[in-house]
Formats: C-alpha cells, structure tokens, sequence
C-alpha cells in the first residue's frame, strides 16, 4: 500500500487512472466494531457515483465505494511470471486462434468473427484484438447481426490477468447485458519435462482423428464441421504445405479388446515455438494410471522434433484433476480467458462444446 512520509495510507489513484492494475485497501469493518480491512489488486474499469469497479485476474469485479479506501496505488500491468516461457498474451491468442481455426472468419477492424456451424465456443466467438474500428455501440449490433445471419448467438471471447488483456472490454459488456458464460485459463510451460516424463512406447501417432480416436473423444456424434476444426493444420492443407500453418498430431493408447474404445488420446498443434495441448481424455476406468501423461510425453516428443520448445494447453477453472496434473508437469497459468453470450438468447442455446 502507499504509505506517506508521515507513515499515514494514503489513496493515490483518481478516476483518471481506469484502465490502469492497481492496489487498493478498504475499511469493511464499522467503525464503532473491530475495523478490517481487505485488500483487492486487479485493473480498475471505472469509477463512477463514488463506485469503483475492479476487475481481478480470473476475470471477477469487485464494487467497492469511494469512501470506504484507505489506500490505493497504480501497481505494474504485467507481476513477473515465476516459472514458464515467457509470453505475451498477444502471442498466446494468436497461437491458441490458429490451433482451433473456424471454417469461416471475417473481420471487423482488428477483431475477427469466427464461425463453424456452432461446433464451440472458440471457433464461434469474435476474437477482439485492438479496435474493431467503429465505437462499441456500433460494432456489437454489426457482431450481433453476423451471427444472426448464421443462425448462431454471439459470443465474444475475452481475456483477463495479464498486460494488454480485455478487463475495460469485459465490463464494458457486462454494462451493456452480456452473460459470461465460461471461464478457463490457459497454461504454459516448458515443453521438454512433458516428454520426459513418461516412456511413450505404445502410443500411436497420426495425423488424423481416425475412428477408433473419435470413439473415446468426449464430444460424441461429430460431424464434418468438428472433423474439420479438429484436423486443421495437417500437412494435407495447401497452407501447411508451404510451410505456413501449423501442424497438428493426433495420440491414441489402444483399449484392452480389439473393438474397444481407446484407453487415451489427445491432440497436439505444432506451431512455431509452440505446442498446444488439447482433447487429453482417458477412459474413466482407467484413470490415474498416467495415461494421460503417457499421451502428453508422445505427443511433445514429437513436438520438440518439429522444434517447439513450449507448450500451452486451456483447463476450465473447475477441473480440479487436470489442474493438479498439469501443475505437476510444470505448467501455470497465464491468464483467464471467458466466452460472453449476447443478451436476450437463452442460456444452452449456444455452441456444441464449453470452451
């Protein structure tokens, strides 16, 4: 906290500084009681009426009335990361696009409006990188009749917790009635402890989701739209060909009978630097076997031989299992990032797939 050459707390921050990360202390205990104070770090997206709002790093506000600071400072956008590669979330968003790439895009400015027949979140959302070049009362009927025109709600993807996130953006949608409907974040980490935990003897690689793959993937009854998300960045594409795109890498463990479903898979895009880590699913019985690490150790293998040297990989917030295993590889989280719905659609009538 600030604190003055008179050793008194002092609040240094004014409502100039919205859009800033700042440190504040608040009174919360009454004053005739035993007084307590609570402290809240996170980007102040307004300050209005005598009301601050602030926006902490997985992406939840916080109200707290003017008179109740005791101190508040402007504190550095970006806290230096303690373990990982190091990374901007620019980088990461652009990596994470390309490796769930829609079957068609458009774009608004600098933002980009994917669609793929509702087949999730991330390839049915707008992307909002920089300014969509029209005031945001102007661009969000343009997203909201896009969509429309497919059949589709809109849906904004945003990010919190990291310098040059979208926290001013997300409370500029929550103003204006737009549900948050999913919250995850994305992890880094060093790519070389993944293949060197387990010996990937067994796994089958391939560049395509084959049956047998499919039969274990979560999201049953998948249709040319997800096979074609799924698979995009295989070399068979004229942009990997020429070496522009990434790559993408399908793992399977077989299952015990020759008709059964897999034991494990998992999916791996190779692009530049990086290796991103999606779809690990291990068959319930088979759980806490270190399948899934067996799957991860294959497919970053193969990764560092086409020369990546990091990984990322997204968990929802409430996957306490895969969060566990993922820390104990080595990754961490880099930032948050939600899927807001446009207001008046009813909830569940959304993409197919939570992320």
């Amino acid at each position: 906290m600030e604190i003055s050459a008179a050793g008194r707390l002092e609040v240094r921050i004014t409502a100039a500084d919205v859009g800033k990360r700042v440190s504040v202390r608040r009174l919360t205990g009454a004053e005739d009681t035993t007084e307590k104070f609570t402290d809240t770090v996170g980007v102040l997206t307004s300050w209005d009426s005598g009301v601050l709002t602030i926006t902490r790093k997985d992406g939840g506000s916080v109200r707290i009335s003017e008179s109740s600071l005791v101190a508040g400072k402007v504190v550095p956008a970006a806290p230096a990361r303690r373990r990982g590669p190091s990374a901007s979330y620019a980088e990461l968003a652009h990596v994470s696009a390309r490796a769930w790439r829609p079957l068609e895009s458009e774009r608004l400015g600098e933002w980009e409006l994917r669609a793929a027949a509702g087949f999730t979140r991330r390839a049915n959302s707008v992307l909002p990188l920089g300014d969509p070049g029209l005031p945001l009362d102007e661009a969000l009927p343009v997203v909201r009749r896009w969509y429309g025109d497919r059949g589709l709600p809109a849906y904004v993807q945003t990010a919190t917790g990291a310098e040059g996130t979208q926290e001013l953006l997300c409370a500029e949608l929550e103003r204006r009635g737009w549900t948050r409907e999913v919250t995850a974040e994305l992890w880094v980490g060093a790519l070389a402890p993944v293949a060197d935990r387990a010996d990937a003897a067994g796994v089958a690689l391939s560049r395509a989701a084959d049956e047998a793959w499919l039969a274990r993937y979560q999201r049953k009854g998948v249709s040319e739209v997800a096979l074609k998300v799924l698979g995009w960045g295989s070399p068979r594409s004229s942009e990997a060909e020429s070496g522009g795109g990434p790559s993408v890498w399908f793992a399977t463990v077989p299952g015990e009978g020759t008709d059964s479903a897999p034991a494990a898979i998992g999916r791996c895009v190779v692009d530049g630097r990086w290796a991103g880590f999606a779809a690990v699913e291990v068959d319930p019985a088979l759980r806490r076997r270190g399948l899934a690490s067996l799957v991860m150790a294959a497919l970053a293998s193969r990764a560092l031989d086409e020369g990546a040297s990091a990984a990322w990989l997204q968990v929802e917030a409430d996957n306490s299992g895969a969060r566990a295993l993922y820390s104990g590889m080595g990754f961490s989280a880099h930032h948050a990032y939600h899927h807001y719905r446009e207001p008046g659609v009813p909830d569940g009538s959304g993409p197919h797939g939570s992320s």
